[in-house]
Order: structure tokens, then sequence, then C-alpha cells
């Protein structure tokens, strides 16, 4: 696993500085972006980026479970996740 990583704030100033915007901007839009995807994926819509990245609503049924210290059944609800999928050109600069 990587030790290196890239937090928000340093996100924004790289973009800012590749794109020639203001942080002020930048930050702006990623707002944005998080914004639309979060509420589409709320919606059951699938977000995606076409050979970067996709992001779409997940199922889990009803099932039962184990407490494991117990060893007592349990019945666990059913819930929603989110997939994130990276694309072929995402994939390609990870190797």
């Amino acid at each position: 696993m990587a030790d290196k990583s890239l937090n928000r704030s340093e996100l924004v100033a790289a973009v800012a500085a590749e794109s020639g915007k203001s942080q002020a901007d930048v930050n702006g839009i990623v707002d944005a972006l998080f914004a639309v995807v979060s509420k589409s994926v709320a919606d059951d819509v699938k977000v995606s980026i076409p050979g970067w990245i996709s992001f779409e609503r997940t199922s889990r049924a009803a099932r039962t479970g184990r407490n494991p210290q117990t060893g007592e059944a349990i019945q666990i609800a059913a819930s929603n996740g989110v997939k994130v999928s990276a694309g072929s050109k995402l994939k390609a600069a990870a190797k």
C-alpha cells in the first residue's frame, strides 16, 4: 500500500496550479462535484466518467448473522452501499 497520500487541500492546490484557476474556484468545483455525485448515488443513478471512475449504489439484503461474543443469531437489516470502480485509464496510471 502507498505510504504517500494527497489530502483535500493538497488536491485543491495541485488542481489550481495545473489549471491556472484560484484555489477558491477549484474548492467550489470539488464541492459541487461531490454534491452531484452524492445526490445521484442517493437517487440510484450511476455516475460514470468513462476511463476514469464510476460510482453506483448497491443493495445488501437482510440476513442472519452471529454475535461473535455469544454465538447468538441476530438479524442484520437490509442496507445500501456504494461501489466505486476504477476505469481503464486510472488502472493504467497505477501500473
